[in-house]
């Protein structure tokens, strides 16, 4: 995929390295955190979250698309127009707003890159040994040059190829966000979503229709939402749980404890 050749930010990086966040088998064992309480309990919803939605995207007839781009085209102010292809796919612009919380990684062999560093070296390193983390710059935005077709999985791979960010894609998801009647709206795409196709339908305004980059939800709990007798409530949980796996635990080794003596006294001696 290409990218737009107006620059959208000059990429800084922050040298300072997030504790808990240096490698790969930190960042793995915390979606495992709580997971027990995670499935035990309902999550209760913070108020303060974009609220999630979803609407239908219906289905144009190729005129539909055509009449869709003109009107497209007419509506924008820059050069990032769509084009419609002999085929009746089309090509266009869609803006992503990077907001992640957490540092990302890449390669700590290699100097934080900087967007002309991205541009030079699309590809990422199939080895990667050691990893160095790095905050990307708070609300970055990037623009891709895409197909109707190019899937959210795809949007997500490209830009991190472009980063040189060495995480599994899997730990990012691609959001789209409305403002509805005074309202804010957040909803996850799926992977084989076509972000084109929904820019396409919503139009150019970015009220109607923004991308955003955030970590995929690894279902952490909000424990300030419970009150004290649910907090109550998943220490006895996890306790009943713990000694539950304990007990699993002495039990398999004194069975292996068992046998091996067993073993012993039908040995001959010599």
């Amino acid at each position: 995929m290409g990218e737009a050749e107006t620059p959208s930010f000059e990429m800084t990086w922050s040298s300072t390295t997030s504790s808990g966040y240096c490698s790969q088998e930190d960042s793995d064992s915390e979606l495992e955190q709580y997971f027990t309480a995670r499935t035990s309990l309902a999550r209760r919803p913070r108020r303060d979250q974009d609220e999630p939605v979803e609407w239908e995207t219906p289905d144009l007839s190729q005129a539909e698309i055509e009449q869709k781009i003109k009107e497209y085209n007419g509506q924008i102010n820059s050069n990032l127009f769509m084009s419609l292809n002999k085929d009746g796919s089309y090509t266009g612009f869609i803006k992503v707003q990077l907001k992640l919380v957490r540092p990302v990684s890449v390669p700590s062999s290699k100097k934080p890159p900087s967007l002309q560093d991205a541009r030079r070296c699309p590809g990422r390193g199939t080895t990667v040994r050691r990893r160095t983390s790095f905050y990307l710059p708070k609300d970055a935005v990037k623009h891709l040059h895409v197909l109707s077709r190019t899937r959210a999985r795809e949007v997500i791979e490209a830009l991190l190829r472009k980063f040189l960010v060495v995480d599994d894609p899997r730990k990012f998801a691609l959001f789209e966000r409305a403002e509805r009647q005074g309202q804010v709206y957040l909803r996850k795409l799926s992977d084989d979503e076509q972000p084109l196709r929904l820019r396409l339908l919503a139009g150019p305004s970015e009220k109607a229709l923004s991308f955003i980059l955030k970590e995929n939800d690894s279902g952490e709990v909000n424990w300030d939402a419970f009150s004290m007798p649910e907090l109550h409530n998943f220490l006895r949980i996890l306790q009943r749980e713990e000694e539950e796996h304990l007990r699993q635990i002495l039990q398999k080794y004194s069975y292996c404890r068992q046998k091996i003596q067993e073993a012993l006294h039908t040995c001959p001696l010599g």
